[in-house]
Protein backbone atom coordinates (compact mmCIF):
# COMPACT_ATOMS: atom_id res chain seq x y z
CA UNK A 1 0.00 0.00 0.00
CA UNK A 2 1.41 3.37 -1.04
CA UNK A 3 1.78 6.08 1.67
CA UNK A 4 -1.09 8.54 1.76
CA UNK A 5 -0.62 12.01 0.32
CA UNK A 6 -2.47 14.47 2.55
CA UNK A 7 -3.36 18.16 2.75
CA UNK A 8 -4.02 19.90 6.06
CA UNK A 9 -5.86 23.22 5.82
CA UNK A 10 -5.13 25.88 8.45
CA UNK A 11 -5.48 29.66 8.51
CA UNK A 12 -1.78 30.37 9.13
CA UNK A 13 1.19 28.96 11.04
CA UNK A 14 1.49 31.38 13.94
CA UNK A 15 1.73 29.64 17.29
CA UNK A 16 -1.75 28.70 18.50
CA UNK A 17 -3.89 25.74 19.48
CA UNK A 18 -4.47 24.31 16.00
CA UNK A 19 -0.97 24.96 14.74
CA UNK A 20 0.79 23.49 17.78
CA UNK A 21 -1.54 20.49 17.84
CA UNK A 22 -0.85 19.69 14.19
CA UNK A 23 2.89 20.18 14.64
CA UNK A 24 2.94 17.77 17.58
CA UNK A 25 0.93 15.23 15.62
CA UNK A 26 3.22 15.42 12.60
CA UNK A 27 6.35 15.11 14.73
CA UNK A 28 5.06 11.67 15.68
CA UNK A 29 3.28 10.62 12.49
CA UNK A 30 4.84 12.38 9.47
CA UNK A 31 6.78 9.26 8.46
CA UNK A 32 3.53 7.33 7.97
CA UNK A 33 2.41 9.66 5.17
CA UNK A 34 3.73 10.23 1.68
CA UNK A 35 3.68 13.91 0.77
CA UNK A 36 2.22 16.27 3.38
CA UNK A 37 0.98 19.71 2.38
CA UNK A 38 0.13 22.44 4.90
CA UNK A 39 -2.24 24.80 3.08
CA UNK A 40 -2.47 28.25 4.71
CA UNK A 41 -5.83 29.70 3.65
CA UNK A 42 -4.91 33.24 4.72
CA UNK A 43 -2.03 33.28 2.27
CA UNK A 44 0.39 33.79 5.17
CA UNK A 45 2.73 31.46 7.02
CA UNK A 46 3.86 32.23 10.55
CA UNK A 47 6.14 31.60 13.50
CA UNK A 48 6.10 27.81 13.25
CA UNK A 49 7.13 27.50 9.58
CA UNK A 50 10.69 26.44 10.34
CA UNK A 51 9.49 23.77 12.75
CA UNK A 52 7.18 22.28 10.13
CA UNK A 53 9.85 22.37 7.45
CA UNK A 54 12.21 20.23 9.53
CA UNK A 55 10.39 17.24 8.03
CA UNK A 56 11.45 16.44 4.48
CA UNK A 57 8.00 15.34 3.30
CA UNK A 58 6.20 18.55 4.36
CA UNK A 59 5.49 21.40 1.96
CA UNK A 60 3.88 24.67 3.05
CA UNK A 61 1.51 26.37 0.63
CA UNK A 62 0.63 30.01 1.31
CA UNK A 63 -2.27 30.79 -0.96
CA UNK A 64 -5.31 32.81 0.05
CA UNK A 65 -8.68 31.13 -0.33
CA UNK A 66 -11.56 33.56 0.08
CA UNK A 67 -15.18 32.77 0.85
CA UNK A 68 -16.29 32.72 -2.78
CA UNK A 69 -12.92 32.44 -4.46
CA UNK A 70 -14.10 30.35 -7.38
CA UNK A 71 -10.81 30.62 -9.26
CA UNK A 72 -8.88 29.68 -6.12
CA UNK A 73 -10.99 26.57 -5.57
CA UNK A 74 -10.68 25.63 -9.23
CA UNK A 75 -6.90 25.78 -8.83
CA UNK A 76 -7.18 23.79 -5.61
CA UNK A 77 -9.06 21.05 -7.45
CA UNK A 78 -6.31 20.87 -10.05
CA UNK A 79 -3.69 20.75 -7.28
CA UNK A 80 -5.43 17.85 -5.52
CA UNK A 81 -5.65 15.85 -8.73
CA UNK A 82 -2.10 16.64 -9.88
CA UNK A 83 -0.55 15.62 -6.55
CA UNK A 84 -2.62 12.45 -6.15
CA UNK A 85 -4.08 13.59 -2.83
CA UNK A 86 -6.04 10.87 -1.08
CA UNK A 87 -6.82 12.65 2.22
CA UNK A 88 -7.66 16.21 3.21
CA UNK A 89 -8.22 17.51 6.73
CA UNK A 90 -9.54 21.04 7.19
CA UNK A 91 -9.24 22.51 10.69
CA UNK A 92 -11.59 25.43 9.95
CA UNK A 93 -14.76 23.77 11.27
CA UNK A 94 -17.85 25.10 9.53
CA UNK A 95 -15.65 27.01 7.12
CA UNK A 96 -14.28 23.74 5.73
CA UNK A 97 -17.27 23.36 3.43
CA UNK A 98 -15.85 24.58 0.14
CA UNK A 99 -12.54 22.75 0.49
CA UNK A 100 -14.42 19.52 1.26
CA UNK A 101 -16.68 20.00 -1.75
CA UNK A 102 -13.64 20.72 -3.93
CA UNK A 103 -11.94 17.56 -2.66
CA UNK A 104 -15.09 15.56 -3.44
CA UNK A 105 -15.06 16.89 -7.00
CA UNK A 106 -11.37 15.95 -7.24
CA UNK A 107 -12.26 12.40 -6.12
CA UNK A 108 -10.32 12.60 -2.85
CA UNK A 109 -11.44 9.55 -0.89
CA UNK A 110 -11.04 10.84 2.68
CA UNK A 111 -12.42 14.28 3.50
CA UNK A 112 -12.17 15.31 7.15
CA UNK A 113 -13.53 18.41 8.89
CA UNK A 114 -11.99 19.05 12.30
CA UNK A 115 -13.75 21.41 14.72
CA UNK A 116 -11.25 22.95 17.15
CA UNK A 117 -13.63 25.47 18.73
CA UNK A 118 -16.91 24.82 20.50
CA UNK A 119 -18.83 27.92 19.34
CA UNK A 120 -18.95 30.28 16.37
CA UNK A 121 -16.16 32.85 16.58
CA UNK A 122 -17.26 35.54 14.16
CA UNK A 123 -19.40 38.64 14.45
CA UNK A 124 -22.94 37.81 13.47
CA UNK A 125 -24.53 39.41 10.45
CA UNK A 126 -26.90 38.45 7.67
CA UNK A 127 -24.18 37.71 5.11
CA UNK A 128 -21.86 35.94 7.55
CA UNK A 129 -24.72 33.88 8.98
CA UNK A 130 -25.86 32.89 5.50
CA UNK A 131 -22.36 31.85 4.46
CA UNK A 132 -21.86 29.97 7.72
CA UNK A 133 -25.07 28.00 7.22
CA UNK A 134 -24.18 27.21 3.61
CA UNK A 135 -20.69 26.07 4.54
CA UNK A 136 -21.99 23.94 7.40
CA UNK A 137 -24.38 22.24 4.96
CA UNK A 138 -21.41 21.54 2.66
CA UNK A 139 -19.48 20.04 5.59
CA UNK A 140 -22.33 17.62 6.31
CA UNK A 141 -22.82 16.84 2.64
CA UNK A 142 -19.22 16.32 1.48
CA UNK A 143 -17.23 15.18 4.51
CA UNK A 144 -16.47 11.54 5.20
CA UNK A 145 -15.54 12.32 8.81
CA UNK A 146 -16.40 15.14 11.20
CA UNK A 147 -14.06 15.32 14.17
CA UNK A 148 -13.80 17.52 17.22
CA UNK A 149 -11.64 17.66 20.31
CA UNK A 150 -14.70 18.11 22.55
CA UNK A 151 -18.25 16.85 22.86
CA UNK A 152 -19.26 20.45 23.54
CA UNK A 153 -18.38 21.42 19.96
CA UNK A 154 -20.43 18.63 18.41
CA UNK A 155 -23.34 19.43 20.73
CA UNK A 156 -23.19 23.04 19.59
CA UNK A 157 -22.74 22.53 15.85
CA UNK A 158 -24.64 19.26 15.36
CA UNK A 159 -27.12 18.89 18.25
CA UNK A 160 -29.14 15.65 18.30
CA UNK A 161 -27.37 14.58 15.12
CA UNK A 162 -23.87 13.42 15.95
CA UNK A 163 -24.35 10.84 18.69
CA UNK A 164 -24.41 7.23 17.46
CA UNK A 165 -23.32 8.45 14.03
CA UNK A 166 -20.02 6.83 13.00
CA UNK A 167 -19.17 9.82 10.81
CA UNK A 168 -18.54 11.84 13.99
CA UNK A 169 -15.83 11.33 16.59
CA UNK A 170 -14.19 13.12 19.50
CA UNK A 171 -10.40 13.06 19.20
CA UNK A 172 -8.68 14.39 22.31
CA UNK A 173 -5.56 16.53 22.15
CA UNK A 174 -2.35 14.60 22.61
CA UNK A 175 0.60 15.87 24.62
CA UNK A 176 3.96 14.23 25.29
CA UNK A 177 4.17 14.70 29.05
CA UNK A 178 7.90 13.94 29.08
CA UNK A 179 8.65 17.20 27.26
CA UNK A 180 7.16 19.10 30.21
CA UNK A 181 8.25 16.91 33.10
CA UNK A 182 11.89 16.66 32.04
CA UNK A 183 12.41 20.36 32.82
CA UNK A 184 12.55 21.45 36.46
CA UNK A 185 13.99 24.96 36.14
CA UNK A 186 11.89 28.10 36.55
CA UNK A 187 12.25 31.73 35.49
CA UNK A 188 11.82 33.58 38.79
CA UNK A 189 15.37 34.88 38.88
CA UNK A 190 15.17 36.05 35.26
CA UNK A 191 11.84 37.79 35.93
CA UNK A 192 12.93 39.33 39.23
CA UNK A 193 10.29 37.43 41.23
CA UNK A 194 11.20 36.37 44.80
CA UNK A 195 11.21 32.65 45.51
CA UNK A 196 8.73 33.25 48.34
CA UNK A 197 6.20 35.02 46.09
CA UNK A 198 2.91 33.47 44.97
CA UNK A 199 2.77 33.47 41.15
CA UNK A 200 -0.42 33.16 39.11
CA UNK A 201 0.03 32.58 35.39
CA UNK A 202 -1.71 32.32 32.04
CA UNK A 203 -0.54 31.16 28.61
CA UNK A 204 -2.47 32.00 25.46
CA UNK A 205 -2.59 34.43 22.58
CA UNK A 206 -4.36 37.74 22.99
CA UNK A 207 -7.89 37.49 21.65
CA UNK A 208 -11.43 37.95 22.90
CA UNK A 209 -11.93 34.26 23.69
CA UNK A 210 -9.04 34.18 26.16
CA UNK A 211 -10.73 36.87 28.27
CA UNK A 212 -7.68 38.97 29.11
CA UNK A 213 -9.95 41.77 30.33
CA UNK A 214 -11.07 39.61 33.24
CA UNK A 215 -7.52 38.32 33.85
CA UNK A 216 -6.23 41.87 34.26
CA UNK A 217 -9.20 42.94 36.42
CA UNK A 218 -8.64 40.03 38.82
CA UNK A 219 -4.88 40.50 38.79
CA UNK A 220 -5.19 44.19 39.57
CA UNK A 221 -7.27 43.47 42.68
CA UNK A 222 -4.97 40.75 43.96
CA UNK A 223 -1.64 42.53 43.48
CA UNK A 224 -3.15 45.63 45.11
CA UNK A 225 -4.22 43.61 48.16
CA UNK A 226 -1.11 41.41 48.53
CA UNK A 227 2.48 42.56 48.03
CA UNK A 228 3.80 39.08 47.33
CA UNK A 229 1.42 38.06 44.51
CA UNK A 230 2.67 38.29 40.93
CA UNK A 231 1.00 37.51 37.61
CA UNK A 232 2.84 36.33 34.48
CA UNK A 233 1.14 36.15 31.06
CA UNK A 234 2.53 35.13 27.69
CA UNK A 235 1.21 34.67 24.16
CA UNK A 236 1.04 36.31 20.77
CA UNK A 237 -0.15 39.90 21.12
CA UNK A 238 -0.26 39.88 24.94
CA UNK A 239 2.49 42.42 25.55
CA UNK A 240 1.58 44.56 22.55
CA UNK A 241 -2.07 44.88 23.60
CA UNK A 242 -1.83 45.11 27.40
CA UNK A 243 1.40 46.99 28.16
CA UNK A 244 -0.06 50.48 27.82
CA UNK A 245 -2.95 49.80 30.23
CA UNK A 246 -0.65 48.30 32.87
CA UNK A 247 1.88 51.10 32.48
CA UNK A 248 -0.82 53.73 33.04
CA UNK A 249 -1.97 51.90 36.18
CA UNK A 250 1.57 51.39 37.47
CA UNK A 251 1.27 47.60 37.54
CA UNK A 252 4.11 46.55 35.25
CA UNK A 253 6.29 45.38 38.16
CA UNK A 254 3.66 42.95 39.47
CA UNK A 255 1.86 41.87 36.27
CA UNK A 256 4.52 40.74 33.82
CA UNK A 257 3.72 40.43 30.12
CA UNK A 258 5.54 38.43 27.45
CA UNK A 259 4.93 37.62 23.82
CA UNK A 260 5.05 34.04 22.51
CA UNK A 261 7.69 31.96 24.28
CA UNK A 262 9.42 28.68 23.46
CA UNK A 263 10.26 27.85 27.11
CA UNK A 264 6.72 27.01 28.20
CA UNK A 265 7.84 24.27 30.59
CA UNK A 266 9.98 26.73 32.54
CA UNK A 267 7.26 29.36 32.32
CA UNK A 268 4.76 26.95 33.88
CA UNK A 269 7.30 25.92 36.53
CA UNK A 270 7.46 29.56 37.59
CA UNK A 271 3.77 29.48 38.63
CA UNK A 272 2.03 28.41 41.82
CA UNK A 273 -1.41 28.51 40.19
CA UNK A 274 -2.80 28.60 36.67
CA UNK A 275 -5.63 31.01 35.75
CA UNK A 276 -7.75 30.26 32.66
CA UNK A 277 -11.05 32.21 32.45
CA UNK A 278 -11.75 31.62 28.74
CA UNK A 279 -15.07 32.63 27.23
CA UNK A 280 -14.95 29.82 24.69
CA UNK A 281 -12.57 26.96 23.90
CA UNK A 282 -12.31 23.74 21.99
CA UNK A 283 -10.20 21.54 24.24
CA UNK A 284 -7.55 23.83 25.74
CA UNK A 285 -4.00 22.58 25.23
CA UNK A 286 -2.71 25.29 27.56
CA UNK A 287 -4.82 24.09 30.49
CA UNK A 288 -3.89 20.47 29.81
CA UNK A 289 -0.20 21.43 29.91
CA UNK A 290 -0.75 23.14 33.27
CA UNK A 291 -2.41 20.02 34.67
CA UNK A 292 0.40 17.82 33.35
CA UNK A 293 2.96 19.79 35.36
CA UNK A 294 0.66 19.49 38.39
CA UNK A 295 -0.46 23.09 38.74
CA UNK A 296 -3.65 23.83 40.67
CA UNK A 297 -5.99 25.87 38.51
CA UNK A 298 -8.83 28.36 38.57
CA UNK A 299 -10.81 28.43 35.34
CA UNK A 300 -14.12 29.22 33.69
CA UNK A 301 -17.01 26.77 33.91
CA UNK A 302 -17.73 26.50 30.18
CA UNK A 303 -18.53 23.00 28.92
CA UNK A 304 -15.24 22.31 27.08
CA UNK A 305 -13.27 23.08 30.23
CA UNK A 306 -15.57 20.95 32.39
CA UNK A 307 -14.89 18.11 29.92
CA UNK A 308 -11.15 18.64 30.19
CA UNK A 309 -10.49 18.95 33.92
CA UNK A 310 -10.91 16.45 36.76
CA UNK A 311 -11.94 18.80 39.58
CA UNK A 312 -14.77 21.33 39.17
CA UNK A 313 -14.32 23.12 42.50
CA UNK A 314 -12.56 26.24 41.19
CA UNK A 315 -14.56 26.77 38.01
CA UNK A 316 -16.67 29.92 37.72
CA UNK A 317 -18.65 31.95 35.23
CA UNK A 318 -16.05 33.52 32.90
CA UNK A 319 -17.22 37.04 33.78
CA UNK A 320 -17.44 36.53 37.56
CA UNK A 321 -14.47 38.61 38.68
CA UNK A 322 -15.36 38.33 42.37
CA UNK A 323 -15.50 34.52 42.36
CA UNK A 324 -12.19 34.28 40.52
CA UNK A 325 -10.69 36.70 43.03
CA UNK A 326 -11.92 34.66 45.99
CA UNK A 327 -10.69 31.35 44.53
CA UNK A 328 -7.23 32.72 43.78
CA UNK A 329 -7.08 34.39 47.18
CA UNK A 330 -7.92 31.06 48.82
CA UNK A 331 -5.15 29.40 46.79
CA UNK A 332 -2.72 32.09 47.95
CA UNK A 333 -3.53 31.48 51.60
CA UNK A 334 -3.53 27.70 51.23
CA UNK A 335 -0.30 27.52 49.19
CA UNK A 336 -1.35 24.21 47.54
CA UNK A 337 1.24 21.66 46.51
CA UNK A 338 1.34 19.93 43.12
CA UNK A 339 -1.92 18.20 42.25
CA UNK A 340 -0.45 14.75 41.78
CA UNK A 341 -3.70 12.86 41.20
CA UNK A 342 -4.89 15.38 38.60
CA UNK A 343 -1.44 15.27 37.03
CA UNK A 344 -1.61 11.47 36.76
CA UNK A 345 -5.08 11.55 35.21
CA UNK A 346 -4.08 14.24 32.71
CA UNK A 347 -0.99 12.34 31.60
CA UNK A 348 -3.10 9.22 31.06
CA UNK A 349 -6.08 10.87 29.35
CA UNK A 350 -4.05 13.03 26.97
CA UNK A 351 -1.26 10.57 26.26
CA UNK A 352 0.12 11.56 22.87
CA UNK A 353 0.57 8.01 21.59
CA UNK A 354 -3.05 7.08 22.30
CA UNK A 355 -4.56 10.35 21.05
CA UNK A 356 -2.42 10.69 17.93
CA UNK A 357 -3.02 7.05 17.00
CA UNK A 358 -6.75 7.77 17.24
CA UNK A 359 -6.43 10.77 14.91
CA UNK A 360 -4.19 8.90 12.47
CA UNK A 361 -6.69 6.03 12.33
CA UNK A 362 -9.52 8.43 11.41
CA UNK A 363 -7.36 9.92 8.65
CA UNK A 364 -6.13 6.66 7.19
CA UNK A 365 -9.01 4.16 7.43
Amino acid sequence: MNPLNIVFFVNNLDSGGIENYLLRFLKEKHKFFGSIYIYCKSGKGGQLEEEYLKFSNITIIKKKLGYFDFNGYRELKEFLILNNISVICDFMGNFSGLSLRTAYKAKVNKRVAFYRGSTDRFKKGILRNSYNNLSKYLVKRYSTDILSNSKAALNYFFPKYWEDNIKFDVVSNGINAATFLSENKNLRKEFGIPDSAFVVGHTGRYNEAKNHTVIISVAEKLVSDYDDIYFILCGNGVKDNLSYELDIKGLTDKILLFENRTDISEFLNTMDCYFFPSLTEGQPNALIEAMIVGLPYVASNIDPIKETVFDLENLHDPNDIDSFYESLKAMYHKKPQKQLEIQRKAIEKFDFNKCFNHFYTRLSE
